[in-house]
């Protein structure tokens, strides 16, 4: 038996988990604490660590692999070239071992110099921007933002800052 990634519908993951588990199969939905975005209390929140899938542990043959692309709130099980790919067991060990450790985790966008964003908090929250440049050694941003025909250069946390659809 191998374990393969299940894409799952926004915030579906934690549904598609139990089903899956009621049927049988083995699952893994790595966790991570979140803060709450709530500006009233602040408390943490157990997230998924990569939001839309979790990993499930089956021999994927016929009757497995269409229970698991039928059951609600899946959209796909992950692969190439119209075959699904196992995921290594060295990489879920990892994953494992990531979560135990008690560091704090963070799973980010991937940010790279010329990426279209929306800022999500702050003062500038809903204006969108390109990324000029990253800080050096700091996990801070530069971002160009056109306000009124003209365009500023803004210093922001990376956690401001979400890609641009």
């Amino acid at each position: 038996m191998s374990w393969y990634v299940v894409q799952t519908r926004s915030n579906h993951e934690a549904l598609v988990e139990t089903g899956l588990k009621r049927r049988g199969l083995e699952t893994f939905l790595p966790r991570i604490a979140v803060p709450s975005r709530r500006r009233d209390r602040s408390r943490l929140l157990a997230a998924p660590l990569f939001p839309g899938y979790l990993f499930v542990c089956a021999d994927l043959q016929s009757p497995i692999y269409y229970d698991v692309l039928k059951h609600r709130g899946v959209v796909r099980i992950l692969g190439s070239h119209g075959r699904v790919t196992p995921v290594p067991p060295d990489t879920i060990h990892a994953i494992h071992t990531f979560l135990e450790s008690g560091r704090p985790l963070y799973c980010h966008p991937r940010l790279e110099h010329g990426m279209q964003v929306r800022i999500a908090a702050g003062p500038l929250k809903g204006a969108s921007g390109v990324i000029l440049r990253q800080k050096q050694g700091r996990k801070r941003l530069v971002v160009s933002i056109a306000l009124l025909g003209r365009a500023i250069a803004v210093d922001l946390d990376e956690d401001a800052v979400e890609p641009y659809q």
